[in-house]
């Protein structure tokens, strides 16, 4: 056998060892497989669910009240740094963000021109001032932060390991039940609502610009209602027959803090002290 041929079929099998006998197998492994295999995890992926979730919770309360624009790059600049050390999937990133900024830019283009102050230029006769400017920068910096911090932190968060991270900080019982509720059955309300879609479509229903069109999609929403008040009935009556009391209990022990956690949470302190200081210092 060729030897370059011999030595890529051994870069495409996983090495398994058995722990009590002395018997090597190679397991053969796909192009993406082969990738993960050698692909370190991402540093923030490593941290406790419940400290990115109060840091992300920390992050977005300071920034929200910050009004100087040094302050608000400097916020910008952090929750870019948290992307970059927690390596999301770049589409998808790009994909959250431009939807953001689209409706964002679309609001905020009308801000300048209903703020008082002074004058930066003129479209139609309609004047824009420099305050409203501003006010629209500081809004639109303020979100992608956020959003950019909340991708970082939470994106690689399932949903029940977040409802569980929730719960573990104490969050209102209510609240967590309704996220759970809310994650598990809106893809179950889709698939109805798309069930009745198509029944409309297949009795030859168009939408059109008249009464009969807006009064059936009443009927359709009042339809979806009803369904969903049906299924949520059954779905109390099946919870109780399995002993449900109104907590959910984790399944799984939630890991004890280490040093990574640590160092997470001091840099996480660190930085909302140094934006406090940098708004007080441009104020």
């Amino acid at each position: 056998m060729n030897t370059s041929a011999s030595s890529s079929a051994m870069h495409s099998l996983a090495k398994v060892s058995h722990p009590h006998a002395s018997v090597t197998i190679y397991l053969p492994l796909k192009k993406g497989d082969r990738e993960g295999f050698r692909a370190s995890e991402p540093l923030l992926k490593t941290v406790d669910a419940r400290l990115r979730l109060a840091a992300c919770g920390l992050f977005a309360l300071i920034v929200v009240g910050l009004t100087q624009i040094p302050a608000l790059l400097t916020a910008l600049a952090l929750a870019g740094c948290a992307v970059l050390a927690a390596r999301p999937e770049l589409a998808p990133t790009l994909r959250c963000l431009a939807a953001l900024d689209g409706f964002m830019l679309f609001i905020l283009f009308f801000l300048p021109f209903t703020v008082p102050g002074e004058m930066v230029f003129s479209l139609n006769g309609t004047t824009a001032s420099y305050e409203g400017v501003l006010q629209a920068v500081e809004i639109l910096l303020k979100a992608n932060a956020v959003v950019l911090m909340i991708l970082a932190l939470l994106g690689s968060l399932g949903s029940v390991e977040l409802g569980h991270a929730m719960a573990r900080l104490r969050l209102p019982v209510k609240f967590v039940q309704l996220f759970l509720f809310t994650v598990r059955y809106i893809e179950v309300l889709d698939r109805e609502y798309r069930r009745l879609r198509t029944a409309m479509k297949a009795r030859g229903f168009r939408l059109r610009c008249d009464l009969h069109t807006w009064r059936s999609v009443g009927y359709l929403f009042g339809m979806l209602l009803v369904r969903g008040i049906e299924r949520a009935e059954r779905i109390l009556a099946a919870m109780r027959c399995r002993g449900f009391q109104g907590h959910f209990y984790p399944m799984t022990e939630a890991k004890p803090v280490d040093r990574r956690d640590y160092a997470f949470a001091g840099l996480s302190v660190a930085a909302a002290c140094a934006l406090i200081v940098l708004e007080y210092l441009h104020s």
